[in-house]
Order: structure tokens, then sequence, then C-alpha cells
């Protein structure tokens, strides 16, 4: 089972001037992620995603994580 810190670990590590948000939506593996990060500052919302999609690869693909719900912002 894959906690909402490792999730923030991940993605840190992988976007280290991040904030990350996560929710559960229905058990530990339907989750709701919110990233905001300055790496985002130029890039489409597609690249954003595939960043953190990048940074979840091996817990995507095992199904530790089965669902995620994207937000992506760049800081104000």
């Amino acid at each position: 089972m894959i906690t909402k810190n490792d999730v923030i670990n991940l993605i840190t590590k992988k976007l280290p001037n991040s904030y990350v948000i996560v929710e559960n939506l229905k058990g530990h593996d339907h989750l709701q992620v919110t990233v905001v990060a300055s790496e985002f500052n130029g890039l489409s919302l597609v690249k954003q995603h595939q960043l953190v999609y990048s940074a979840l690869k091996e817990e995507l693909a095992s199904e530790a994580i089965h669902a995620l719900a994207l937000k992506t912002e760049t800081p104000n």
C-alpha cells in the first residue's frame, strides 16, 4: 500500500521545488493529487502531467496507484 507521504516524496524528488497535496478518493489507491511547481512554467498541461506521471511511473504500473486525478499549477 502506498501512503500519501510516499506519493509526496516521489513527486518532490522529481520536482524539488513543488508543493504537493494528496487526497484519498477511495481507499488508498484512488488519489487526487495537486502539484504546484515552478518547473511547470512554460510547459503545456500535457507536459506538466507527464512530469508527474514519470515520478509515479512504477506505482502506476504496479497498480499501487489504481486511479489518479491530477491537477497541476504554476505558483502565483
